[in-house]
């Protein structure tokens, strides 16, 4: 379940991923009633069995069943998967079947469900990587397709030294202007192995340089509208990290 809200007295409109049928909007008949057994069982992060009737835009559903407890999602990392869940509600058709997505998304979830440590601060560093590499396959899935490998303008492999303008449908181009569009060559070899899991301490700016390009990336995709998972957290998450 990726959101759910209030339908007249005692039902629900539940936004839904699922593997076969992407995302869909289901009604959710009663299940704000004192005795219904959907209260419990919709509910994020819970991994569930439906079936749902209907050929227009709203479905009815008709049966769910949980498969496995809810993840273990905690503080920094709770409210992480709250910003992928909303990313999914907002960049991604309805009814259109994303296979891989949805594993890319479960695998995301299980990730940040293991991010235990002493202090939020831990936290964060063990989080930044799974959202990074999931704002990257989303991208994918998009059909953004950038070339992270090669100089737009030239063709040649990307150097780890040198750096380069991010061009908007273009890629990126060998240049010696340093602002907010430049990107390193061992950035971009980073981007394009999504191997933000491996980095060392000393490669910090590579998932800063990651943040930066898939804000830019995504903008298109996510309109003037903010999220509203960074606006509700920005004032709890440590440092603003998404």
């Amino acid at each position: 379940m990726l959101h759910r809200r209030p339908y007249n007295e005692t039902s629900l409109l539940v936004d839904l991923f699922t593997e076969e049928g992407g995302r869909l909007t289901v009604l959710a008949k009663g299940a704000r009633a004192k005795r219904s057994a959907l209260k419990s069982l919709l509910q994020p992060f819970t991994p569930l069995l439906l079936r749902w009737s209907g050929k227009g835009d709203l479905k009815i559903l008709t049966k769910a069943e949980a498969i496995s407890l809810a993840l273990p999602l905690a503080h920094t990392a709770l409210y992480s998967a709250f910003y992928i869940n909303e990313l999914v509600c907002r960049v991604i058709e309805n009814e259109t079947p994303y296979p891989q997505l949805f594993q890319d998304y479960l695998h995301c979830l299980t990730a940040l469900a293991t991010c235990h440590a002493s202090n939020e601060s831990a936290v964060q560093t063990s989080v930044e990587p799974c959202l990074r590499k999931f704002e990257f396959q989303l991208l994918q899935t998009l059909g953004y397709g950038v070339d992270f490998l090669h100089c737009a303008g030239s063709g040649l492999p990307v150097e780890p030294q040198m750096s380069y303008q991010y061009r908007a449908e273009q890629g990126f181009i060998a240049s010696l202007l340093k602002n907010n569009q430049t990107f390193y060559g061992d950035e971009l070899l980073i981007f394009a192995s999504l191997a933000f899991d491996k980095l060392g301490t000393e490669q910090k700016h590579i998932l800063q340089a990651a943040k930066r390009f898939t804000r830019m990336a995504l903008k298109p995709y996510l309109g003037s509208q903010p999220l509203k998972s960074r606006e509700l957290f920005q004032g709890i998450l440590p440092g603003n990290m998404k």
